[in-house]
């Protein structure tokens, strides 16, 4: 699987002033004058990416040629505090996480992340989705901050011995590896929040779907919630207003619900998830008839009443190695696997509009679930001095 690299010329440079970041695309600066408008700046002050353009000029210029060309810069920087519009963050961006973050302390952190899950994935393809869902389900939990991979110890419940996540979530080895991996490259620098973020997009690219960057820049969290996770993950068996209100309450909107219910494009899910829905889904003893009665009857072969509750079924059954839209087509069948699946169609107008739409444009799919796979994962992130670059991704420093 290609990954797109980009030419160090085409990367935006970031500079760091007390702790938070400015963008310039170089190529926009030679011979430390500014060539054209930047399209684009990343910053949380405008001050600071006038800042950033005069740091390069002080470093290309000599001191003599910096004093004549100061007006210009007092221009600019007013032009910049007067122009919101070229410092706006796209909807859900977070001002401390930009994409270039390890490339000068850990530059090799992309190519070993990425070696690591191809491998896991070429040796497993369900580990692609076991991965993503390992991101999701630390993130709608006191934010992305790899609470999920903490073991329980003194002081520590384990989010692992949740509802949610017991007898379920996997794929710790493979973080453990890549963990093991950058702490010989660059000790002490790479978060397990940002290994669990981006090993969950390059899982995704590898089973065919679409890449984005990936803003970085998380610490890593000193607890768990295992009260969060039972409270705030979303269930198989909730409601369309219940799954509404968690991905609400986490700064997700209908949009973000349906495009990153996608996911389930890959992956698979225990019978015990999906039982209720084949023989008592309402409490009289019937199944759920929004269900299409030859796929529930294929279910209930492998899905008995009793017993069971382990075995395995692909949530999209058209093709549940590769990412595309084939969920959404199968939601509009009526063959959709979990409860929480099939209520984007029934649940709203709203949500069976997107369900229609990504079901006919794979697309619009794609464009969606990266932005929204981004969104996420800038929920609640620590930065700065928050939180810890842990050394083992399971348990915190001082333990």
């Amino acid at each position: 699987m290609d990954f797109p690299v980009y030419p160090p010329y085409q990367r935006p440079w970031p500079l760091m002033f007390d702790g938070a970041a400015a963008f310039v695309q170089p190529q926009l600066v030679q011979n430390g004058q500014l060539q054209s408008a930047p399209e684009w700046f990343i910053s949380s002050d405008p001050c600071l990416v006038a800042l950033t353009i005069l740091r390069i000029r002080y470093q290309t210029e000599s001191r003599s040629s910096m004093a004549a060309a100061s007006i210009n810069f007092l221009v600019l920087l007013i032009a910049l505090a007067l122009s919101p519009l070229s410092l706006a963050f796209s909807h859900g961006a977070h001002p401390f996480l930009y994409p270039q973050f390890y490339d000068y302390s850990c530059p090799k952190a992309h190519q070993i992340v990425r070696s690591i899950v191809a491998k896991a994935v070429a040796k497993e393809a369900r580990m692609a989705a076991s991965l993503l869902r390992l991101h999701f389900h630390d993130c709608f939990v006191k934010g992305c901050d790899a609470s999920v991979l903490l073991d329980s110890s003194a002081g520590i419940v384990s989010e692992k011995g949740s509802v949610p996540n017991r007898n379920s979530i996997r794929g710790f080895e493979v973080i453990d590896e890549i963990k093991s991996a950058l702490e010989k490259e660059c000790p002490r620098t790479v978060s397990c929040a940002d290994i669990l973020t981006l090993a969950a997009r390059d899982s995704t690219v590898l089973v065919g779907g679409p890449f984005w960057e990936v803003p970085l820049g998380r610490r890593d969290s000193l607890g768990a919630s295992i009260q969060g996770s039972n409270r705030n993950i979303p269930a198989p068996n909730n409601t369309h207003q219940t799954i509404v209100t968690k991905f609400k309450l986490q700064g997700l909107d209908l949009v973000d619900l349906v495009a990153l219910s996608g996911s389930h494009t890959i992956g698979f899910s225990r019978c015990t998830s999906f039982r209720q829905r084949l023989y008592n889904q309402t409490g009289n003893g019937l199944p759920d008839f929004s269900l299409d009665a030859g796929y529930a009857a294929h279910l209930r072969a492998g899905c008995p009443r009793s017993g069971g509750d382990q075995n395995l079924f692909p949530t999209d059954f058209a093709s549940p190695a590769r990412f595309d839209n084939y969920y959404f087509k199968n939601l509009l069948a009526r063959k959709g696997l979990l409860s929480s699946d099939e209520i984007l169609v029934t649940g709203s107008p709203e949500t069976r509009r997107l369900v229609e739409l990504y079901a006919a444009d794979a697309g619009a799919f794609f464009v969606q679930f990266s932005k929204s796979m981004v969104k996420m994962g800038n929920i609640t992130p620590l930065t700065g001095n928050k939180g810890e670059i842990r050394y083992n991704c399971r348990k915190i420093n001082h333990q």
